[in-house]
């Protein structure tokens, strides 16, 4: 596992904090979903971007591999 420091603002620390405690978690485990939840997004963003111009421009991917 890799292990980061993250410096959040004053609204933000708290607010994680508060829906920690409300939850009954720690404020780690929080973040941790969060980070997972969010590269799973931009993951099917990123791929829906590399197949349009995949698609977009297949006649000069299929030239520059002759």
């Amino acid at each position: 596992m890799r292990e980061i420091s993250l410096r959040l603002d004053p609204l933000a620390g708290q607010a994680l904090d508060d829906i920690a405690d409300a939850c009954g978690r720690p404020p780690e485990a929080l973040a941790r979903e969060a980070v997972a939840r969010y590269l799973d997004e931009e993951l099917v963003r990123v791929r829906a971007v590399g197949e349009r111009l995949a698609v977009a421009h297949a006649d000069l991917l299929r030239r520059l591999g002759e």
